[in-house]
């Protein structure tokens, strides 16, 4: 365990956290031990709050419980490698610190860092991926390591241009990207204070850029802040939620722009990890098909509820159900009756009892319950009555209590839904 001290650098309230190392496949998990559910926020792209509403940081959350300026910790974590910790922090803000990530990153590597059992899986980038808005532009390329370009330009401003470039390990990160300190331009300091922003800022947390050089301190290196632009956007590529492959290069890029690459990477890495696993188990096989009292044995839905018809296939890590969509089904006299299609939600659930009997029929697990944790999903046609949905999952991981489920949906061959879904299973 590693614990921290300090105050947030925008809203200036006191808030300590300790960093507890966790098991394989847990990823990086925030919980705020100071509220009495002691709710968790997953650090992923999934649990992004509203950039435009909170400026100038990352800040995640799940609900109405918030955590802000995460981006620092997150850097330094990804920056140094380490995928499974649990993070309890008693405010809604991480410590500033020093203005950067080297606490974090140092504090990390002297304490030791363990390498687990299970294989890391890399999203390794195939293809230019290209995002822009206004003069600020990201590009990721194919890489086989992980490599940070940046341009920072700030044309009429004391800032003068600066560019920086690293192949990311964790010595790297640590001697010259860990210690860059976020900055802003003293022109900026009285518009930031009346957005209610750098409550917790100073001189010595805060570079200030005046027009005459560094107010009141001094850089660490001549191109600081390229650095810490750097250092950003490795935090901010944190929420992808999986080690990354590429070279990535940002050109005047913020927080907000950073996201949405991060929102184009991880839909490559689904669709990727989709086809790998849909495709994991070859040919239908005969004899493996199950009626639907051998379904209700195994998962406890029953009717009007229960919609799965028949099993047709079931492997080790794979299955294939049918839904026969008849025009009585009770939900289209309410589901735009004029023009009935069958809800979404009840597609995507249909695949999650596919999915739980997947799960659930491995003897291991029979007598548990499989439980929503997330969802991700996208809709692609319209099922209408008279339809035949053909629901297609795969188990992508199964760790102890907590699966992930990938499925597709088909119309006549034609997807229309396809989903990634997180699942715990308990005792019933």
């Amino acid at each position: 365990m590693i614990t921290f001290s300090g105050i947030g650098l925008h809203t200036g309230e006191k808030v300590s956290l300790a960093i507890y190392p966790a098991e394989s496949n847990t990823g990086i998990v925030f919980v705020r031990k100071d509220l009495e559910s002691k709710p968790s926020i997953r650090a992923e792209i999934d649990s992004l709050l509203d950039i435009d509403k909170f400026p100038r940081r990352t800040s995640i959350a799940s609900g109405p419980v918030h955590i802000h300026t995460v981006e620092h910790l997150l850097s330094a974590l990804f920056g140094l490698g380490i995928d499974n910790v649990l993070i309890e922090i008693d405010g809604t803000e991480c410590p500033g610190l020093d203005g950067g990530s080297l606490p974090y990153a140092q504090a990390l590597y002297d304490v030791g860092i363990v390498e687990q059992k299970e294989e890391k899986v890399f999203f390794k980038i195939k293809e230019p991926v290209f995002i822009s808005s206004g003069n600020a532009q990201l590009i990721a390329l194919p890489c086989d390591t992980f490599k940070v370009s940046y341009t920072l330009d700030y044309p009429s401003s004391p800032l003068r241009a600066q560019f920086a470039s690293f192949n990311v390990t964790p010595d790297i990160y640590l001697k010259e990207i860990a210690p860059s300190r976020t900055f802003c331009l003293e022109e900026e300091v009285d518009k930031l204070r009346s957005l209610g922003l750098g409550k917790g800022s100073d001189f010595q947390n805060t570079v200030v850029i005046g027009k005459d050089g560094v107010v009141e301190n001094t850089f660490r290196f001549e191109n600081e802040p390229v650095r810490h632009k750097i250092s950003d956007l490795i935090g901010d590529l944190a929420l992808l939620g999986t080690p990354l492959n590429g070279h990535i290069i940002g050109i005047r890029s913020g927080h907000a722009l950073n996201t949405r690459l991060v929102k184009r990477l991880k839909e490559h890495f689904i669709q990727e990890q989709m086809a790998a696993a849909i495709a994991f188990d070859g040919e239908i096989r005969e004899g493996s098909s199950l009626e639907i009292e051998d379904i209700q044995k195994i998962i406890p839905h029953r009717a009007p509820f229960l919609l799965v018809d028949r099993i047709i296939e079931i492997g080790e890590r794979r299955a294939v159900g049918i839904k026969n969509v008849s025009y009585n089904e009770w939900f289209f006299p309410g589901h735009f009756p004029g023009r009935p299609v069958m809800p979404g939600v009840l597609i995507v659930e249909a695949m999650a009892q596919v999915g739980g009997v997947l799960m659930l029929s491995k003897k291991e697990n029979r007598g548990k319950l499989a439980y929503f944790r997330s969802i991700q999903s996208k809709f692609r046609k319209t099922v209408k009555p008279g339809d035949r949905l053909v629901l297609e999952v795969a188990v992508d991981r199964l760790k102890g209590k907590v699966g992930r489920i990938f499925g597709k949906a088909y119309v006549e061959k034609k997807i229309a839904c396809e989903a990634e879904l997180m699942c715990a299973l308990v005792d019933d």
